[in-house]
């Protein structure tokens, strides 16, 4: 299946009423981003789908200078799975590129977040859908440029719909970075060095459902919950470009 999408790239910015405009500079408490958003304002996506033709399934998704591609590989046996089980087996793993950091060997643990991918995935996939079989998930990072993990776990589950594998849901994700007193949302890789917090919700948008939540650092009740928020909000219209373009893809002339 290959997708397309057209020239412009989507933006899916959480709802925060009248926005500010932000120094050029930082001012007190206020930040100014790097790549000049304001702090509400995600980064445009790029999404397509079918960029592995001998893959199952995959998709391509680029959020500002973060470039992943996912390829999903089965339903297919299972060495491990040799007696029956009512489930299917998923894998995950994710791995980075020699230059996917501008400074070699910066690269984030990969075993973690193989880990956590699999667990935002598992609980949107219907398991029970290919029993005695293994469904393989295979991210790489081709360029980290911030909010990695939540790139990536969308990415993946653009991928999995492509493989034609059954969900309860697609499964979009984004972080929220706590600087000061300032909720920076979908940060860049300079914000998350200096970040005193960070928040992470990957969830089903259509069933409102939480898969996965992650938090580090400190927070207070009223900042958690904003950020919460944010998050969910930024998560659901993330998911309706995300439709879009598995709609655009089913409907493309196939070659």
């Amino acid at each position: 299946m290959a997708g397309k999408l057209g020239a412009a790239a989507a933006t899916y910015s959480p709802s925060t009423g009248q926005r500010r405009k932000r120094p050029t500079i930082q001012t007190g408490s206020e930040l100014a981003r790097p790549d000049g958003r304001g702090l509400h304002q995600c980064r445009p996506a790029f999404l397509k789908t079918g960029a592995v033709n001998s893959a199952s399934g995959s998709a391509y998704a680029e959020f500002g200078n973060t470039k992943v591609i996912v390829s999903v590989f089965g339903p297919r046996e299972s060495k491990k799975a040799m007696m029956y089980s009512n489930a299917g087996r998923l894998n995950c793993n994710v791995s980075y590129t020699t230059f996917a950091s501008p400074v070699r060997g910066q690269t984030p643990e990969t075993k973690d977040l193989s880990s956590m991918l699999h667990k935002a995935l598992e609980g949107a996939i219907i398991l029970k859908s290919f029993p005695k079989t293994t469904v393989d998930v295979f991210a790489l990072v081709l360029e980290s440029g911030g909010s990695d993990l939540p790139v990536i776990t969308s990415c993946a589950s653009l991928a999995l719909a492509d493989a034609g594998i059954m969900l309860y849901d697609i499964v979009a994700s984004v972080s929220v970075s706590c600087i000061g007193k300032n909720l920076l949302i979908d940060p860049v890789s300079e914000e998350e060095v200096h970040q005193d917090g960070a928040l992470m919700i990957t969830c089903m948008p259509s069933r409102n459902e939480v898969t996965q939540m992650t938090v580090t650092g400190e927070w207070s009740t009223t900042k958690i919950n904003e950020a919460m928020q944010l998050c969910l909000d930024a998560c659901s219209k993330l998911g309706k470009i995300m439709r879009s373009c598995l709609k655009e893809a089913a409907s493309a002339p196939q070659d």
